[in-house]
């Protein structure tokens, strides 16, 4: 009787299970590429499918509520062509943070020769009857005006026919608005009428602080 040490038993038993396990093994991967070889025999690479995501569009920025409404009486510069006086204005959307409000106000001579600008224009903020609106005052400058930016002070310019310049209003926020603005490139000039976007919630007893006009970039 041979004698059989437990060690080699051992040994034997675990090359057994090494090799079942690798023939399953192989058997498990060829039966999974079978499978896949019948369901893709052009073995083009299945596309992961991409979850339907639904991306939000952006809405419109609603009009704003209790606007007063603009009397067509009003006079207002037309919105073509040059005027007589060879200058166009226009008065941007405006900003707002922390109660300060901002409008850009812009200038541009659409005529045939130079104009000269030195020093701030002149406004006057007027209510939806086109009269000017109650104890609104306009200063040249932006100190009176609370966490206002500096006034980079007037300087002389020159607008050759196509040019701009640019002058910023700021105010403080009230609780009523400001429909027009009344405008020359500066005091004594000819006046005229714009529409804003949006109005001015300036109130009364309030001020509009200026800028010096400015090259446009």
């Amino acid at each position: 009787m041979i004698a059989i040490r437990p060690r080699s038993v051992r040994r034997v038993a675990l090359a057994c299970l090494l090799v079942l396990g690798v023939i399953a093994g192989v058997s498990g991967c060829g039966l999974s590429a079978e499978l896949d070889r019948e369901r893709n025999p052009e073995r083009r690479p299945t596309p992961t499918p991409t979850p339907n995501v639904e991306v939000p569009t952006r809405a419109a920025d609603p009009s704003p509520s209790g606007i007063p409404t603009h009397s067509p009486s009003v006079p207002v510069q037309e919105g073509q062509g040059c005027p007589p006086s060879g200058l166009r204005f226009y008065a941007d959307e405006g900003d707002a943070a922390m109660g300060l409000r901002a409008m850009g106000l812009d200038v541009t001579n659409c005529g045939d020769r130079p104009y000269k600008l030195n020093g701030y224009p002149a406004v006057t903020v007027l209510d939806a009857s086109g009269a000017p609106f109650p104890g609104v005052r306009t200063v040249e400058g932006t100190d009176k005006v609370s966490m206002a930016p500096e006034d980079p002070g007037p300087r002389p310019l020159t607008l050759e026919p196509g040019e701009s310049a640019h002058a910023a209003l700021y105010w403080r926020m009230h609780n009523q608005d400001g429909v027009y603005l009344r405008v020359a490139p500066e005091k004594g000039d000819d006046t005229v009428t714009v529409r804003p976007p949006y109005p001015l919630d300036i109130g009364p007893e309030n001020i509009l602080g200026t800028t010096a006009w400015q090259p446009s970039e």
